[in-house]
């Protein structure tokens, strides 16, 4: 049996100052992936930093330019938010279809990027939505926050605050999910900006996280349409292959979700 000292800070700079004072702290957000991690003693931190109850990092506003949500804002208060599902529907319908009941009352945006899973559901979105991913340090954009497996920008003991989403004029994600754990075998969020540029996104798909589509980009922006896909070839290089789907599955995942993404969005 191993010993870990629980805390909760009521601040981000308490949180930083506990953070350095361990010999091997951890931050815990909704806890879907540390606690069971530490469960299976493949964990074993001397301090654990509990983030959810700090104010600043829990709550949503809406501009008519963006979406702001704070880092320990869980995916039921995001999904029931009436501002978030008026300004971008697809982000609660993402949210919607994440998990469980237990995991949408518990889970938060930010432990879920900070732990970056490839089949996770919030990277797609914000790489799709050009997202700005905030910290107690600085501003990253999403392009450049995600780094590949389980892998992001951050650094050692920095503190996701917030995430900042540009509105878009259309968009939609569209997931295979996993009969059992709920995640996507393959999920694809479209946006179309106001200005008409196009980005896709995928996780699930690449055995090095979320990715860009460029050629389905390409694509929708000259025609935005599920039939400007039908003429794409996705390669399998690169995909996932494991029990669950093939790579040459995953990358046909990815075209079909795009069609039916585009489809929704309308």
């Amino acid at each position: 049996m191993y010993q870990t000292t629980y805390h909760r800070p009521s601040s981000v700079d308490d949180a930083v100052a506990l953070f350095k004072k361990g010999s091997d702290s951890k931050y815990l957000a909704g806890g879907h992936t540390l606690l069971p991690v530490m469960k299976q003693r493949l964990a074993a931190p001397s301090d654990v930093i509990d983030l959810a109850k700090i104010p600043a990092l829990v709550g949503i506003s809406v501009t008519a330019d963006a979406v702001v949500i704070k880092a320990a804002t869980t995916y039921y208060d995001i999904m029931t938010n009436a501002d978030v599902k008026k300004a971008i529907p697809a982000l609660v319908y993402l949210t919607s279809v994440l998990g469980d009941p237990q995991v949408r009352h518990r889970g938060t945006i930010g432990g879920s990027i900070a732990n970056n899973d490839p089949a996770a559901d919030y990277p797609a979105a914000l790489v799709a939505l050009n997202a700005t991913v905030k910290t107690n340090k600085r501003s990253i954009a999403a392009d450049d926050f995600f780094k590949g497996l389980f892998t992001t920008a951050l650094e050692d003991g920095e503190i996701i605050t917030e995430v900042s989403f540009p509105i878009p004029a259309k968009a939609a994600y569209s997931k295979m999910r996993h009969p059992a754990s709920r995640f996507a075998l393959t999920g694809v969020f479209v946006a179309k900006t106001k200005s008409g540029d196009v980005r896709v996104a995928a996780t699930g798909a690449s055995s090095n996280g979320v990715m860009r589509v460029p050629d389905i980009e390409k694509a929708l922006k000259a025609n935005w349409s599920a039939g400007a896909v039908d003429s794409v070839t996705i390669s399998p290089n690169g995909m996932m292959a494991d029990i669950h789907g093939s790579a040459d599955y995953r990358a046909n995942l990815v075209k079909v979700m795009a069609q039916r993404a585009v489809a929704e969005a309308g």
